[in-house]
């Protein structure tokens, strides 16, 4: 058994939990109970053969990022060691059980797939305790589902591109249909079929590639018959950079270029554990960006499904141009809103790091529901402008608009491109270039922003009914 500590509160610890000579052993360790510290009590707990206390710091200075270090902290320690632990949250506010429970799922991810030597993980069961109910049957519902989804995530963004391709990525929809065939329904889209549509500008960029590209909806209907949620996801499964070639160091990295097309999918499977009343439909942008012969030139102009035509000027600022298609594209679905999740720039990385999803909409109220929904799953996002005062930054001399605005502002002026194609209904922005995933030694997908997506159409539910 794991007791969580307030290091304001060590002296009550040993009668409220009557261990044994505690007083002695906690002045012999000089354990304080600081932030995740830890203190053995093999043999001083009669009940258990295994405990020790982790120190939460003072109370009074909780917060959540403070939280996940001592979720990391407990699932490092145990993950290998016990099939089932149990932890104690009696002198943790009950505010935090939820995000405690939801962090403990996430530190417990590993990736093996492709390594000879598996992890050895053996821990399968948490309990949580507490003086007073811990969590609701309907949050312990979400931690589970959102932990399915966000796993999802993480593995398609692991996946190498010559696994994890457009028309892989449709096949994992129609798997995931076949999964749950009473709540969705999967529709591809081919490349003859976009250029029937219309589609210009996604064509453009995977008519490089010798991947054909795919347009895939995956419809989930619980009940619920009314205008639905519809979320876009950009799912360039590898981004060379095409004839704008990127620099070789860190390429690897653009497999992570479709996290927000498996953010979409493992969105999708999380509804389907939940099963929460409403309509949704994800619908995923999947190409791959290459050079070659066929590949689209600098200076060359589309014409996208929308009518409107487009100089690009740069084939790197391609998230852009699939996105716009599919973007109009869904329009026939008759959205209640739109939200596009998308690894789009790396300006929005220079502007907020790793921490925070740039959020872009000239929407009030949705940016409203999507920072409270941030806030509570702590998937956090940070409100950009997109504004008209940037859009002539997009103005070319040849075609309607250009795929680039020039030096500044990059990460608007590409929400501002966006905004061009969606201005006939509601709708959100998610640059998740970075936060997607994390680079460095612990390189890997985080499956964000599965947790603010879910939580956000969780709070649709209480505020709808």
């Amino acid at each position: 058994m794991l007791i969580l500590v307030d290091s304001e509160q060590l002296k009550n610890t040993t009668a409220t939990y009557q261990i044994n000579n505690l007083d002695t052993l906690i002045e012999a360790s000089q354990f304080k109970a600081t932030l995740a510290e830890s203190l053995s009590l093999i043999g001083q707990v009669s009940q258990s053969s295994h405990a020790a206390l982790i120190g939460l710091g003072k109370v009074a200075e909780l917060q959540p990022a403070k939280i996940a270090k001592i979720a990391q902290t407990i699932i490092q320690a145990t993950q290998k060691k016990f099939k089932q632990i149990s932890v104690d949250l009696t002198q943790l506010p009950q505010e935090f059980h939820y995000l405690f429970a939801l962090f403990l799922t996430q530190a417990s991810y590993g990736y093996d797939e492709y390594k000879s030597k598996k992890n050895e993980f053996v821990l399968e069961l948490i309990d949580l305790i507490a003086t007073h109910s811990v969590l609701t049957t309907e949050q312990l519902q979400l931690v589970q589902a959102v932990q399915s989804g966000q796993n999802l995530a993480r593995d398609l963004g692991n996946r190498p591109g010559n696994i994890c391709f457009p028309e892989y990525l449709a096949e994992q929809a129609v798997a995931l249909a076949a999964e749950y065939p009473d709540l969705l329904k999967v529709t591809v889209l081919d490349e003859q079929q976009m250029a029937d549509l219309g589609m210009g500008a996604f064509l453009a960029v995977s008519q490089g590639s010798d991947r054909p590209g795919r347009i895939i909806s995956i419809e989930y209907q619980s009940e619920r018959s009314e205008a639905p949620v519809v979320l876009v996801g950009k799912g360039i499964t590898f981004d060379s950079g095409g004839i704008s070639l990127k620099p070789g160091a860190g390429m690897d990295e653009m497999k992570y270029d479709m996290c927000g097309a498996a953010s979409v999918l493992g969105t999708m499977r999380a509804l389907c554990e939940a099963r929460l009343p409403l309509h949704v439909v994800g619908t995923i942008a999947a190409a791959e960006n290459m050079p070659s012969g066929k590949a689209t030139r600098p200076g060359d102009i589309v014409t996208t499904m929308s009518g409107q035509t487009v100089e690009i000027l740069n084939t790197d600022a391609e998230g852009r141009l699939v996105l716009c298609d599919t973007l109009t594209y869904v329009k026939r679905f008759n959205p209640a809103l739109v939200i596009d999740i998308a690894t789009l720039t790396g300006a929005c990385v220079v502007a907020l790091g790793s921490v925070l999803t740039g959020l872009f909409t000239p929407d009030d109220k949705l940016a409203a529901e999507l920072e409270t929904a941030g806030q509570h799953s702590f998937d956090r996002v940070w409100r950009m402008p997109v504004l008209e005062d940037y859009q002539e930054q997009l103005d070319s001399p040849f075609a309607d608009i250009g795929n680039i605005g020039g030096p500044k502002a990059g990460s608007v002026t590409a929400a501002c491109f966006l905004q061009r194609f969606t201005r006939e209904y509601r709708w959100a922005h998610l640059d998740v270039a970075g936060t997607a995933w994390n680079s460095g030694t612990n390189k890997g997908a985080t499956g964000r922003p599965v947790p603010l997506l879910m939580q956000f159409l969780a709070n649709r539910v209480q505020t709808n009914g």
